[in-house]
């Protein structure tokens, strides 16, 4: 089921009563007053009619409310799917604390699985495979290391869990967008393109490394953009973009004003396993839609990470291309937004205007 973004949270979810199917949703529990049973959507048991059902988001509101569990479908027990997702949570628990990367048979054998069996479950509830699962988590502690108190970095390339160097250059190059002893010192002797231009929405910057669009901040002043930017590269070479770069920056104006022209740029994406994970589930909501943290929570087999979700929201430092605008609360209401709710309003209804 695909749900429909204009439904009302009410009729979504019975929606996903009638069609046994709440994936797209976030947990919730239904109980018939004609029975006094409330079950999880997707029970075998016969459909009620509508009128004689209500909804709860937990079980304990359902058994105050005078309902008991169906015998069926057992909600008051952990769900095979939960305790499986319990399952990927401590396999990647176990990779984030150990000292040397876990091979795929260790990990499928402390969670009961086959390998097979584990790899894909992994994948499909955190979106990447183990070993990228590993290496995201390496790679965001060779930046913690290196903008921390790391002597070398050497000594933060073995105290991330790399033991090859030549493996640890190749990657950690790519992913930092410049060399690991550059970004050490703050993007020291890199170059980073820059321009600042005028939109609906006050100023916007967009910067360049040599992998990619880096930044598109909004804000309402150009000054203040640019020190936001030299806050984050407070060593590297900040140089005014030429004519050619100055038309990203128009393609980037252009878009903020006409959504629907799309925006396809290189970007140098920056950040931890999970959120990586969720800005790339937010490329993937449609112009002119909008989706629940729940829902975004739900999409990357993490249903308990509203939380979460939220804050690599607000840590989007690529405004329009991870349209993190297009995430609302459950009840479509509007909720923080880094550059502005009012900006987030607008952008919202330049979608929806077409």
């Amino acid at each position: 089921m695909k749900h429909d973004p204009t439904l009302s949270l009410h009729a979504a979810r019975w929606q996903a009563v009638l069609t046994r199917d709440a994936s797209e949703l976030a947990p919730f529990f239904y109980a018939v007053k004609t029975t006094g049973i409330f079950c999880r959507p997707g029970c075998p048991a016969r459909r009620p009619l509508e009128k004689n059902v209500e909804f709860f988001d937990r079980t304990d509101q359902a058994v105050a409310a005078g309902y008991r569990a169906c015998k069926r479908c057992k909600p008051d027990e952990k769900s095979p799917d939960t305790a499986l997702a319990e399952k990927i949570t401590e396999a990647c628990r176990a990779i984030e604390t150990a000292e040397e990367e876990p091979g795929l048979e260790a990990l499928a054998n402390s969670c009961g699985l086959s390998v097979f069996h584990f790899h894909r479950l992994f994948k499909a509830q955190t979106g990447v495979t183990p070993k990228a699962y590993a290496r995201a988590h390496r790679m965001q502690k060779v930046r913690q290391n290196l903008k921390g108190d790391a002597p070398s970095v050497t000594s933060a390339m073995y105290d991330a869990g790399f033991n090859s160097s030549s493996r640890f250059y190749e990657t950690a190059t790519q992913a930092l967008g410049m060399s690991p002893s550059a970004y050490m010192k703050g993007g020291k002797n890199q170059r980073i393109l820059f321009a600042v231009g005028e939109c609906s929405l006050g100023s916007v910057l967009v910067a360049c490394s040599a992998k990619g669009v880096v930044a598109i901040l909004l804000g309402d002043n150009a000054e203040a953009l640019l020190e936001d930017l030299q806050s984050r590269f407070p060593q590297a070479e900040l140089i005014g973009g030429d004519a050619a770069f100055e038309e990203l920056v128009a393609r980037v104006v252009g878009f903020v004003d006409a959504p629907r022209t799309g925006l396809d740029l290189p970007l140098d994406i920056q950040g931890t396993a999970f959120q990586e994970r969720v800005w790339q589930a937010l490329r993937k909501v449609p112009v002119g839609s909008t989706v629940s943290y729940a829902e975004i929570a739900q999409s990357i087999g993490a249903p308990s990470s509203s939380r979460a979700v939220a804050q690599a929201c607000g840590a989007n430092k690529l405004a329009i291309a991870i349209p993190c605008h297009r995430v609302v609360r459950s009840d479509g209401g509007l909720s923080g937004y880094r550059w502005g709710i009012e900006r987030k309003e607008k952008l919202l209804n330049l979608e929806k205007a077409g």
